[in-house]
């Protein structure tokens, strides 16, 4: 049903993006599905849209699957717990809302006027689930051959970076930024638990004198803490 918010204009931007990279899609209604958000479905009920979090999802398992071959094929002397990091590295939040900042998404996305108003085009896990959907529209519209060339071109160079830099343990950086100034070590809670058995997802947060210092979220407790401790470190950083 997402046609009908897709006016010259709309319909003008998304087949910019489709030119752009060369991608094999005559429909452009689920590209234009995975931009809309659910705060701009919630406050136009009237028109019966469809928000782009079951793209999402599947955006996410396609995502896994793509970088898990690619690490895989290329990188073959690194065993499986390492490219397990390596890839929960790649496909955080962070890494795919900077390629998402990249693709220009956020001007792209239909949002709630108090989304709007609040910096929702800026929010990371809003860009990384838009960009996690615009993979599944990707990946319907044109086959998994046609999402790996698109996300294999977005991520290549991410991929490289995250492998020479070698797996950040960010829970370690954290210990030892907060260790440097203060006696008080952070401790990790799971605030949120959610999925079936062999999809689950986790929210962790980082606590710090009884203070939520911030927030991740990953497909295990281990993913999900070292997410939080990333994003407390860029807090911490940003505050130096």
């Amino acid at each position: 049903m997402g046609h009908r918010v897709m006016d010259e204009k709309r319909i003008s931007t998304l087949q910019h993006l489709v030119d752009k990279f060369q991608l094999e899609i005559d429909d452009l209604n689920t590209l234009n599905t995975a931009l809309i958000h659910p705060t701009f479905v919630f406050e136009n009920k009237g028109l019966h849209l469809e928000h782009n979090q079951r793209l999402e999802f599947l955006g996410d398992a396609v995502l896994g699957l793509v970088v898990g071959e690619y690490l895989y094929r290329n990188y073959p002397h690194k065993p499986e717990g390492e490219l397990t990091k390596l890839r929960a590295a790649v496909v955080c939040e962070t890494t795919l809302a900077k390629v998402a900042r990249k693709l220009g998404l956020g001007d792209m996305l239909l949002l709630g006027h108090g989304e709007e108003l609040t910096g929702g085009r800026e929010r990371p896990s809003i860009l990384a689930d838009a960009f996690e959907a615009v993979i599944a529209a990707i990946y319907l519209e044109t086959g998994l051959d046609g999402a790996k060339k698109f996300i294999i071109k977005q991520l290549a160079d991410e991929i490289v970076e995250v492998v020479n830099s070698g797996f950040k343990d960010y829970k370690t950086m954290l210990q030892e930024l907060v260790q440097k100034e203060h006696e008080d070590n952070v401790t990790y809670t799971i605030l949120e638990e959610s999925g079936p058995d062999h999809d689950k997802s986790f929210v962790a947060g980082v606590l710090w004198k009884g203070n939520l210092l911030a927030k991740g979220k990953g497909k295990s407790k281990k993913e999900a803490e070292q997410q939080a401790a990333a994003k407390a470190l860029e807090l911490l950083k940003g505050q130096a």
